[in-house]
C-alpha cells in the first residue's frame, strides 16, 4: 500500500471512531479524542467535561464503547483513556455542540452566538471566529458570521494552533451548520516577537568642551524615590545663637500735634539779648544776670532791620 492510500485510509478510519462516540457520548460533554496504532493495539484518549458518564458504573459503559468499536469499525484492541476538560470554553467541539442544543431549543440564533464568543474571549482566547450558515430567517440559506480577536487564515501556525469544529443542527426549515474556529493563548506566532529578555545597553553621554572662562553648572538632582523636604521653620526651642527669631518691633502709635503744641511757651521764649548776655564768659565767669533792653537798644535794633 502506498503512502498516499495508507494516510487516506488511517483518516477516515479516524473520521468513524470520531462520529461513534460523538454519539455515543453527546450528553457527557463530548470534545474530541485522539487515536495513536501500537503494536499492543490502538489508543484512543477521549476528552469530556463529565467523565463520569463516559466511563458508567463500574465502568459499563466505556467496555461497551469498546466492543462497538472493535465489532463495528473492526479496530484492533481499542484502549480508551478519559480526560477530563478544563477548560470547556475553549474547546470549540464542546461550544457547537452547546450553540447547537440552544437552536435546537429555540433560543435567537443571534443570542447563542454572541453568548459563546464572549465566554469563548473571556477565558483567555486569542481569537474566535462563529459562523452560521443555512435557513436562519426565511427557507433561503445565509451565513451570520461574528468575530472577535486575532485568527489567523493560512500558514504554520493556522495548522498547528488554531482549532476548528463544525456541528449540524436540524430545524425545521432545514439543516444548520456551526462552524467555530478558536486560537488557544498558547499559540505561537512568528511575526511575534517579545523583546522582555534583551540586556539593557547604556549609551555614554556626550562630551563638550565649554569656552575658556565658563564654569559648567552642577545641579543636584533627588534620588529616584526620595521626596524633597521642605525646611522646617525654627522655633523658640530649638534656636540658638544668631539662628534665634527675632521678635518684629512693635511701632508705637503715633500722635498728630495740635496748633496748639506748636506754640511755645511764653516763659521759654526769650530775648537775644539776654541769650547773648548769657553766653559772654569774662574770665572764667559765667553772666547769668539777665539784661532788659532798654529803650535806644530797640530803636537801634528797628535802623539796623531797616
Amino acid at each position: 500500500m502506498s503512502v498516499v492510500k495508507r494516510i487516506v485510509k488511517d483518516g477516515i478510519e479516524r473520521v468513524k471512531v470520531d462520529e461513534l462516540l460523538a454519539d455515543e457520548y453527546e450528553q457527557a460533554g463530548y470534545g474530541g479524542i485522539t487515536l495513536t496504532k501500537t503494536p499492543l493495539g490502538t489508543q484512543i484518549n477521549l476528552f469530556a467535561m463529565r467523565p463520569g458518564r463516559v466511563i458508567g458504573k463500574r465502568g459499563r459503559a466505556i467496555k461497551e464503547a469498546s466492543e462497538r468499536l472493535e465489532q463495528e469499525l473492526g479496530i484492533p484492541n481499542p484502549q480508551i483513556t478519559v480526560v477530563e476538560v478544563e477548560f470547556p470554553e475553549l474547546n470549540p467541539r464542546i461550544m457547537a455542540a452547546r450553540i447547537a442544543n440552544a437552536l435546537e431549543r429555540g433560543v435567537h440564533y443571534r443570542r447563542a452566538i454572541f453568548w459563546s464568543l464572549n465566554r469563548i474571549m473571556e477565558a483567555g482566547a486569542i481569537g474566535c471566529e462563529i459562523v452560521l450558515n443555512g435557513p436562519l430567517r426565511s427557507n433561503r440559506g445565509r451565513y451570520e458570521k461574528v468575530s472577535e480577536g486575532y485568527v489567523p487564515k493560512a500558514g504554520d501556525p493556522a495548522l498547528t494552533y488554531v482549532k476548528t469544529a463544525t456541528m449540524h443542527v436540524k430545524m425545521k426549515k432545514g439543516v444548520i451548520g456551526v462552524n467555530v474556529t478558536i486560537v488557544p493563548p498558547e499559540a505561537k506566532f512568528p511575526d511575534k516577537v517579545d523583546l522582555g529578555g534583551l540586556p539593557v545597553i547604556e549609551y555614554p553621554e556626550e562630551e563638550y568642551e565649554l569656552p575658556e572662562g565658563v564654569e559648567p553648572e552642577l545641579h543636584e538632582a533627588p534620588e529616584i524615590g526620595e521626596v524633597p523636604v521642605a525646611e522646617e521653620m525654627p522655633t523658640e526651642e530649638t534656636a540658638e545663637g544668631p539662628e534665634s527669631i527675632e521678635e518684629p518691633e512693635i511701632e508705637e502709635p503715633k500722635v498728630e500735634a495740635s496748633p496748639e503744641d506748636d506754640q511755645p511757651d511764653q516763659e521759654e521764649v526769650q530775648h537775644p539779648k539776654q541769650v547773648k548776655a548769657k553766653a559772654e564768659i569774662v574770665e572764667g565767669e559765667e553772666i547769668t544776670e539777665s539784661v532788659e533792653p532798654t529803650e535806644g537798644d530797640e530803636e537801634a535794633d528797628e535802623e539796623e532791620e531797616g
